[in-house]
């Protein structure tokens, strides 16, 4: 099981994260632009994902992973996070939305120094 605390914790590693709020829930956000949240329409945190990466998640672990109505045209994927088991996994989700929300150049810089992309 995974808290709102591990997201937060499992993002500090990323440059220029900021802790926000969007729609009045708790938010993770780089320059602005929210990349973590957890959402005012499910009990879940969303992240940004690769459109074509999503349907992949949804398969591969539907207990964690799922798509609301309200998301379903959006590049958003909605975690469970009481049925998250593997907290290097998170990370790596939560790294992925960072990177896809992140300045390209800021992006571009993390990713050659960390080896990510």
């Amino acid at each position: 099981m995974a808290t709102w605390h591990d997201v937060c914790t499992l993002a500090a590693g990323l440059p220029e994260v900021e802790e926000g709020t969007t729609y009045r829930k708790p938010a993770l956000k780089v320059r602005k632009r929210v990349f973590a949240w957890m959402s005012p329409h499910a009990d879940a945190l969303a992240l940004r994902v690769d459109p074509g990466e999503r349907p992949l998640m949804l398969e591969s672990q539907p207990d964690v992973y799922y798509v609301i109505p309200h998301y379903a045209e959006h590049a958003i994927v909605l975690v469970r996070l009481d049925a998250v088991t593997d907290l290097d996994d998170l990370r790596e989700r939560i790294e992925e939305s960072w990177l896809l929300a992140a300045p390209p150049a800021l992006a571009g810089e993390y990713a050659a120094r960390s080896g990510s992309g």
